[in-house]
């Protein structure tokens, strides 16, 4: 009863405006986590590994102010300010790298993003059990092939000998391309391989929402008439928005971040017009160059791009819907 009547006036307290004693709220919170003890052991080392991998290694950024030296370290290295960034920017091939990432970013968001979204709605709507499992696995499975052997099988697919597209249009007496020596094929063979290997699993957070629509809502459009193309739009397409609007969001601000090593295996000097991204221009200048000052400052700025991209595109999501990261 003492207990019950202590949790009254504490509530009465928080009701009233009246804020609780501070070392109290403090022992009520260490309280808690010691009786959910293994929660917080069980963030421990995600905790850990973010730390350790992802905000110490930021105190690097400051070389990208530096002309660094090895032997005078990070901090003893002489301050140049945004030397190396006006040194980025100004020149011709650096914008051709920009161009060229941006490109690739955008294509792959317009051409990849909606078809899970389709892929997750044409699934939905599959009566068969067994024929739906089976679709799912085979568009789920190429997701965890690796991206050297992704990168082989195209090389396997595309070869002008050996290659099934070359055969295929052998047979209907057209010449042999060489898909990975043209430049201007460069972006569709980068951008639809990865849609054909990502699409299944992307579908999976979308399949989970369909999941949750409601059976009832879904028979009261049926007995007012509502086709299934209404259905769709009006029901599952609704149901969804707010996991599109989020995905949306985080792919718009990774546009610029398009991954070295699936780029780096498919780039052969015939098509480096288009091949070449901030990610490969980065590696060959910091490592191979050893140019570590100049590399920092491209890495900063394509970082600086893309949490501008992020936070303009969540802003345009909370002004124009409900749904938005923050």
């Amino acid at each position: 009863m003492a207990k019950t009547n202590a949790g009254i006036i504490e509530q009465e307290e928080v009701f009233l405006g009246e804020p609780l004693d501070r070392k109290a709220r403090l022992r009520k919170t260490c309280r808690k986590a010691l009786t959910q003890w293994q929660f917080y052991l069980m963030l421990l080392l995600p905790l850990i590994y973010v730390i350790v991998f992802s905000y110490i290694p930021m105190g690097g950024i400051v070389m990208a102010f530096k002309d660094y030296s090895v032997s005078k370290g990070i901090w003893g290295s002489d301050w140049v300010g945004f030397k190396h960034f006006i040194q980025f920017l100004s020149s011709p091939s650096s914008l051709d790298v920009i161009w060229n990432t941006l490109a690739l970013g955008v294509y792959s968001l317009i051409a990849g993003f909606p078809i899970p979204i389709l892929l997750a709605i044409a699934l939905n709507e599959v009566g068969n059990q067994k024929f739906k499992k089976v679709v799912q696995m085979v568009t789920y499975a190429p997701y965890f092939i690796s991206t050297v052997v992704m990168v082989g099988l195209i090389m396997q697919v595309t070869d002008m000998r050996t290659g099934i597209i070359n055969n295929i249009l052998q047979l209907f007496g057209q010449d042999p391309i060489n898909f990975l020596g043209d430049p201007d094929l460069f972006p569709s063979l980068y951008v639809w391989s990865g849609i054909w290997q990502t699409a299944g699993y992307s579908a999976i957070i979308y399949l989970a929402a369909l999941a949750g629509v409601s059976k009832e809502l879904q028979e009261a459009a049926i007995v007012d008439g509502a086709s299934r193309l209404k259905r769709i739009w009006h029901i599952d397409l609704p149901a969804i928005r707010p996991q599109i609007i989020i995905l949306l969001i985080f792919n718009v601000g990774s546009i610029m971040s398009i991954g070295f090593e699936k780029v780096y295996l498919m780039q052969n000097s015939m098509n480096m017009s288009k091949s070449e991204v901030i990610a490969t221009f980065v590696y060959k200048i910091g490592l191979v160059n050893a140019d570590y000052s100049f590399s920092t400052a491209v890495g900063l700025f394509n970082s600086v791009v893309g949490f501008i991209l992020l936070i303009s595109v969540n802003w345009l999501a909370k002004k124009f819907s409900d749904t938005s990261i923050w």
